[in-house]
C-alpha cells in the first residue's frame, strides 16, 4: 500500500497494480487524482498511445500522450465522472515483431457501468486485474514508440451509501440515548471514536 498526496495535496492512500508489459521506452507515472475523466487511445496492431484526463478538485486536468506518433484508429473513452468511475483494465502484451520487445497490444476498460473495448489486437499474454470496492485513481506504465507497459494505482471507492449508513446508525444511537434520558435513566455515555480511511 503507498500512501501519497494526491495531486489536491490531500492525503490518500491507493495501491500500485501492474505493471504489465515489456522494458522498452522510459517510465511515466502520472500519479493519485480523485478518479480518470476520459481516456484517448491510438492503435492498430497494438497500443499506440494513450492521453488522459484526470479529475482534481472537481477540474479536468490533462495527462500528456504516453506513446508514440503511429496508429491508425483512435477511441475515445468518456466517462460519465464522477457517478461512473474506472473499476478494471485488462488486455495482451506480446512483441509485435518477431525478436522485438513486448508492447501492450489491447487494452479494455471497465467502469461500474460499462466495458470499453477491447482495443487493439487481443494477442499475446492476458492480463487483468479487477477488485470490488476499488476504482483507478491514476496510471504509470512505460513508452517509447509505442505504450510498452502500463499499471495503475487503485484507491478505495467512498459510496455515498456507506456514509447513509453510518449516519442511520448515529441517529438510531442518539435517539435511544435521548429516550433514556428522559426516562429518568442515566444515558450511557457516547464515545467518539475517528473513523479510519
Amino acid at each position: 500500500m503507498e500512501g501519497g498526496k494526491d495531486e489536491s495535496g490531500v492525503k490518500k492512500k491507493s495501491i500500485i497494480v501492474g505493471t504489465w508489459g515489456g522494458n522498452g521506452g522510459t517510465n511515466w507515472d502520472d500519479g493519485i487524482y480523485s478518479g480518470v475523466r476520459e481516456i484517448t487511445l491510438v492503435y492498430d496492431r497494438c497500443i499506440d498511445s494513450i492521453r488522459l484526463v484526470y479529475d482534481k478538485n472537481g477540474k479536468p486536468v490533462s495527462s500528456e500522450k504516453h506513446g508514440g506518433v503511429g496508429g491508425s484508429k483512435t477511441a475515445e473513452i468518456k466517462l460519465q465522472f464522477p457517478e461512473e468511475f474506472l473499476t478494471s483494465m485488462s488486455g495482451h502484451y506480446c512483441p509485435v515483431v518477431h525478436g522485438g520487445s513486448p508492447v501492450i497490444r489491447s487494452l479494455t476498460f471497465k467502469s461500474n457501468r460499462r466495458t470499453f473495448g477491447p482495443f487493439g489486437v487481443e494477442e499475446g499474454i492476458p492480463f487483468s486485474f479487477s477488485m470490488d470496492g476499488g476504482k483507478i485513481v491514476g496510471f504509470m506504465g512505460r513508452s517509447g514508440w509505442y505504450l510498452d507497459a502500463i499499471g495503475f494505482r487503485l484507491s478505495r471507492v467512498q459510496t455515498p451509501r456507506l456514509f447513509q449508513r453510518v449516519q442511520q446508525k448515529l441517529k438510531k444511537l442518539t435517539s435511544s440515548v435521548s429516550l433514556a434520558s428522559k426516562d429518568g435513566e442515566q444515558a450511557p455515555k457516547a464515545k467518539a471514536t475517528k473513523a479510519s480511511t
